[in-house]
């Protein structure tokens, strides 16, 4: 039996590689998806896997990721429940593809995770890896082994000698992208704590932040970013360069506690700058650019949409019907909006849209104008309180 491993280095992947061995008796091929967690996460887990004997295969998927993923994200405004911007959710299709499409190459039998029986990133990877192939074997031995929690995988992990040397060690679990950093558990498992100071990497303290506000434009094509400060950039660059502009000055932190698709409430905080930045340059390009009734309806669908993704759903035919007309809402979104960074804030400083503008300044005007007649407004208000004034006629006509 040959199974490929989702591995991160950390002591939960480090450990099932070596159970996955020793249970199932399977070769396991240690498999990273490089979506951006730094070049000293990946040597990590290099050390790791070959302290198992095992060689690690890495996948370069940094582009597909915000492509395929993040970008379209971005171009639906997605949220979920109002606060997290999904970094983590956005991360697993790509993954989970990664490794049913390493499977086949490699004649594998079966995949498998290290998410836990708790969490939500079971359901994302096996949602997709089914969508993908639906025949695929999954070992998710966090529902399978007797290990309680951290103690047994720690002992288990020196009596088997996994060097775990280069692995991270902090209070609290971490997952880290190119588009987000999120930190759960330990310490931050009581809603009422503070994170520790010491714990964001992507972000300066917004105190700490520079005492003199930054000024960046965002330039967007049919609702997709193509350039920063007038400068073209690939996906990947563009992303990276909004994570250092607005990283620098403490951007995109959010603490929040969310509701997990099994159920239970969870405590997050995460940090996502350059996509902070992108949302808030995104919505005030549309104010300018897309009619009103059409705005109001696609965020009608926003909650929907990111609860599609939140809870695994990427493959799913509502999530790519949905997707299309997200997509076909942004024809008309072209522009670019500027903002002003100061201490944790994102302010929108301008927009405009030289091709698809719908602002006139004309019409909008508080002064005199040849284009709109005032006293019009008269019988669209007696026309629009018809309703209004009838039920108020027989309400006072019933004594109320």
């Amino acid at each position: 039996m040959k199974v490929v491993l989702a591995f991160s280095g950390g002591l939960d992947t480090a450990v099932i590689l070596k159970w996955i061995q020793d249970t199932h008796g399977a070769e396991v091929v240690a498999y990273t998806a490089d979506v951006g967690q730094g070049e000293e996460e990946i040597a990590g887990a290099r050390a790791a896997a070959a302290s198992c004997g095992v060689e690690l295969v890495v996948e370069d998927l940094r582009e597909a990721f915000v492509a395929e993923c993040v970008l379209p994200a971005v171009r639906a405004n997605a949220v979920y429940e109002w606060y997290y911007l999904m970094g983590t959710a956005l991360a697993r299709p790509v993954i989970a593809r990664g490794l049913v499409e390493t499977a086949a190459a490699c004649g594998a039998d079966a995949i498998a995770h290290g998410a836990t029986g708790k969490g939500n990133d079971q359901i994302r990877f096996e949602m997709a890896a089914y969508a993908l192939k639906p025949d695929i074997q999954v070992i998710a031995p966090w529902r399978e082994w007797d290990f309680a929690g951290r103690s047994d995988l720690l002992a288990y992990a020196e009596t088997h000698g996994i060097d775990l040397s280069a692995a991270p060690k902090p209070e609290y679990s971490m997952d880290a992208n190119l588009m987000h950093v999120s930190y759960e558990g330990g310490v931050l498992e009581d809603p009422w704590a503070a994170p520790p100071p010491d714990m964001f990497r992507m972000t300066t303290d917004p105190e700490a932040a520079p005492d003199e506000p930054e000024r960046v434009t965002v330039t967007f094509d049919r609702g997709t970013p193509v350039a920063v400060n007038g400068e073209a950039l690939g996906p990947v660059e563009l992303v990276e360069r909004l994570n250092a502009i607005g990283g620098r000055h403490g951007i995109g932190r959010v603490d929040i506690v969310e509701n997990r698709f099994l159920g239970m409430k969870s405590r997050g905080v995460y940090e996502t700058p350059g996509v902070t930045l992108l949302l808030h340059a995104h919505r005030a390009v549309e104010s300018i650019t897309l009619d009103r009734e059409v705005h109001h309806l696609r965020d009608e669908l926003i909650p929907r949409f990111a609860e599609m993704i939140y809870n695994g759903l990427w493959f799913s035919p509502e999530r790519e019907a949905l997707q299309q007309f997200m997509d076909s809402v942004q024809e008309r979104v072209t522009g670019e909006a500027r903002l002003k960074l100061y201490k944790g804030s994102a302010e929108i400083e301008g927009r405009r849209s030289s091709s698809h503008g719908l602002y006139d300044e004309g019409i909008a005007t508080s002064e005199a104008d040849d284009v709109f007649d005032q006293s019009d407004a008269t019988g669209f208000i007696r026309l629009r309180a018809l309703r209004l004034r009838t039920l108020g006629a027989r309400r006072i006509s019933e004594g109320e």
